[in-house]
């Protein structure tokens, strides 16, 4: 499959949309489920502990989001469901694909004793479900209206084009 540059980078900054829109509802998300599990403050605290914490959780976690976005650009398309459940699922799918790694938090994560207990919490994984969905329906939307469908290439006929790439005079005549 060929990479599409200008396709890649719309994809990237849907992706890092759709995870600012991840980061700014978490403190509503907190309060709904009753688990206070921060995914850039978790980021964060991989690197450091203290007030730099959050700020290089949220780049990273940006950064996370275009990365995603940046893949899912060139390979939504070519998922056989509907458009508008691409995203989503994509965000399901990273979501059932990492929720295992929750296991080992708590021993591998520099502040892993300070951090809440998601592995085996309902609620947890449930507010992490919630994130993914939000998540890939930002992403699928905004990447569906960054690179819509008419921004792809179309096949040519080969009926309108000579071997030489010029075009055929004979279908240029037969038009008329």
């Amino acid at each position: 499959m060929a990479v599409d540059r200008t396709r890649t980078l719309r994809g990237a900054l849907a992706g890092a949309a759709a995870a600012a829109v991840w980061a700014a509802q978490q403190p509503l998300d907190q309060r709904v489920f009753d688990v206070e599990y921060d995914d850039v403050e978790l980021l964060g605290r991989f690197v450091t502990n203290g007030r730099a914490a959050y700020p290089i959780g949220l780049a990273m976690h940006l950064a996370n989001g275009a990365m995603f976005g940046a893949l899912y650009a060139n390979a939504a398309r070519g998922l056989p469901v509907p458009g508008v459940l691409r995203g989503p699922l994509a965000g399901i799918a990273e979501h059932f694909a990492t929720w295992p790694g929750t296991a080992a938090l708590s021993r591998l994560h520099p502040a892993g004793d300070e951090l809440p207990q998601l592995w085996g919490s309902g609620r947890a994984f449930a507010q992490a479900t919630w994130r993914h969905v939000l998540f890939g329906a930002v992403l699928g939307e905004l990447e569906r209206r960054l690179n819509p469908p008419d921004s792809e290439p179309q096949p040519i006929d080969p009926a309108a084009a000579a071997s030489n790439g010029h075009g055929s005079a004979e279908y240029v005549v037969s038009l008329n």
